[in-house]
């Protein structure tokens, strides 16, 4: 063999090596099943809320870590999203609006659809992940997908007329459809359709998986309303505003007053009220079915043990309580989403008390998967607490909305608020411990002075700060 010949061979045995390393890599590297529900609060029964019809995210909690102190950064859609999936914090002009865009707000950040597709996954978007699909689509190996055909926002025409004065139908809808005449029922076919095709390729894949509901309007199939007797809802017990709230903590709930039928302003009535509690609790079982769907074909396919699962609601939701509804507020109830992690070879069956921000997610997914964390994230991994659920990664729990920014400690929940012009308009203060549903606030009684100094340098040293 001449030398030329021998050097030849030579270099194709190392890129032979080169690339069987690469296959083994690809191949020893965990699937991800990125599951986002809209506006899910901690409100299921293995959260202890032993009314609720939730079987399959249940089960998937039994088999995975349930996160109790999981906070969102910013109780709005867009503005939670978009923290999440770039990792950094959100500031007074940063991730704000239910608009917000990562490829807005901070083009230059790398986010985590496109880390693990720059790192050899295999990256698909279904649903609702972004506010906007078009956000970072760059980041995904094919064109995110959304149903946009086939299925309807109501299924009964009668609700779909807006009154004069609404933008929108009625608040709720029960009919007798199959699960697929809705936009969430569809995507769970799609969702299962593209399991079997990932699971066919050689590279792992990042699958995110993004339902709409429980969103207003509660629209579900009849079958999942009848799952709960309407004469069992009940208003919640602080229907009213918490005493000694600062101006401007307290919102006017402006995202339900655009359907049909809700007063313009005051207190809803508590039977459109109970109606609205049925109507989301109909469609957090709805969810909880199509969910089920998509763990049992993962289950069927036998891939479960080689792929990590991840639940997420993109932030609370308020159903009454201080008598608002929605989200966009600083209390713990806008803040605080449902948070469910199983990942292979870690606890299982287990619950957890670790604070936890939601920019924790992407330095925790690489390092589950084994990639290099980037150098802009603000987060901490939680690996640790995944290890064992009784550790503790941090010590405290930061979010905002509009004016108000937020902080979470293990027992208090402090919030400051400001006006255009940066100057301090009020505070709260919330003593878990004595009053778990904040409906006193403490932050000007004498005594409670020192802690309320304390959290707030706390608050402000690591709060995002603008640009």
């Amino acid at each position: 063999m001449t030398r030329s010949a021998s050097l030849y061979h030579t270099v194709l045995l190392l890129f032979a090596t080169v690339l069987a390393a690469g296959v083994a890599d690809a191949a020893e590297k965990p699937n991800v099943l990125f599951i986002a529900v809209d506006d899910l609060r901690p409100e299921l029964n293995c959260y202890g809320a032993d009314y609720i019809h939730s079987p399959n995210i249940d089960k998937l909690a039994a088999s995975g870590v349930l996160f109790q102190r999981a906070y969102c950064m910013v109780p709005t859609c867009g503005a939670s999203r978009a923290s999440l999936m770039s990792g950094i914090r959100p500031a007074s002009d940063r991730f704000v609006s239910f608009t917000a865009r990562v490829d807005h707000d901070a083009p230059d950040v790398v986010t985590l659809n496109t880390h693990f597709k720059n790192n050899g996954y295999h990256t698909v978007s279904l649903g609702k992940i972004f506010h906007f699909p078009e956000d970072n689509a760059h980041g995904w190996s094919e064109p995110p997908w959304r149903r946009t055909e086939g299925t309807v926002r109501y299924a009964l025409e009668e609700n779909a007329r807006k009154e004069p004065g609404y933008k929108n139908g009625a608040p709720f809808e029960s009919a007798d459809v199959a699960d697929e005449r809705y936009g969430d029922g569809a995507l769970a076919v799609r969702a299962v359709a593209d399991l079997r095709r990932l699971s066919e390729q050689d590279e792992p894949f990042f699958l995110a998986v993004g339902f709409w509901k429980p969103h207003l309007p509660f629209v579900a199939p009849k079958r999942y309303w009848d799952l709960y007797d309407p004469d069992s809802i009940k208003v919640p017990d602080n229907y009213w505003p918490p005493e000694g709230a600062p101006e401007g903590a307290v919102h006017t709930s402006g995202e339900l007053r655009g359907y049909t039928g809700i007063p313009k302003r005051g207190l809803v009535d508590e039977e459109m009220a109970r109606n609205l509690i049925r109507g989301y609790y109909a469609c957090v079982s709805y969810i909880d079915a199509q969910v089920g769907k998509v763990l049992d074909e993962l289950h069927r396919l036998g891939i479960e043990d080689d792929t990590i699962v991840m639940l997420w609601g993109d932030h609370g939701w308020n159903l009454g309580e201080h008598s608002m509804w929605c989200k966009h507020s600083c209390f713990e109830v806008s803040m605080r989403p449902a948070f469910i992690v199983r990942a292979p070879g870690y606890a299982s069956g287990a619950e957890t008390m670790a604070l936890t921000e939601y920019i924790d997610i992407y330095p925790t997914l690489c390092d589950l998967a084994g990639l290099p964390k980037p150098a802009h994230l603000d987060g901490e991994s939680f690996v640790p607490v995944l290890k064992d659920p009784a550790t503790h990664v941090k010590t405290w729990a930061i979010g905002r909305f509009k004016a108000g920014d937020t902080l979470r400690t293990s027992t208090h929940r402090y919030s400051f608020y400001r006006d255009a012009a940066g100057e301090f308009t009020g505070r709260m203060l919330y003593d878990h411990r004595s009053d778990p549903a904040e409906n006193r606030n403490l932050s000007e009684l004498p005594e409670r002075a020192p802690l309320v100094d304390s959290l707030h340098d706390t608050l402000t040293e690591h709060m995002g700060k603008p640009f």
